[in-house]
């Protein structure tokens, strides 16, 4: 019989890497102290732990901001062209995911009854 239980930050610590806690506390920074948190960890650390950050959805724009800590050269290098990729993001202003929100901005109407004719013009 399988059990389901809770997913942790301890289930990813194999591949983070940072400690759990760090990454947590990473996790539910505020931009204007993210830097202090990376204060002290080596730039090679930070472009590994850039590229676990931006390849889980929930965490894409702390990734984004924590390559913006790094040399293009330590991303290339750590993640080759995907650490390429992340190090010109992380130097453009970071725009939010759209999939799965719900805008009413730009959307269109769609009518399911078809186009409406009559004998007159035709």
């Amino acid at each position: 019989m399988n059990q389901v239980r809770p997913v942790t930050v301890e289930d990813f610590a194999d591949d983070c890497p940072v400690s759990p806690g760090l990454a947590t506390r990473l996790r539910r920074a505020a931009p204007e102290t993210l830097l202090d948190l990376l204060d002290g960890i080596p730039e090679a650390t930070r472009a590994r732990l850039a590229l676990w950050l931006y390849g889980r959805s929930h965490t894409h724009e702390i990734g984004v901001r924590v390559a913006a800590t790094c040399e293009r050269t330590c991303l290339y290098r750590v993640g080759g062209p995907v650490g390429d990729a992340l190090d010109e993001l992380s130097r453009q202003p970071y725009p939010a995911p759209s999939h799965g929100m719900h805008g009413g901005g730009g959307r269109r109407q769609i009518s399911l009854g078809g186009a409406y004719r009559t004998g007159w013009d035709q």
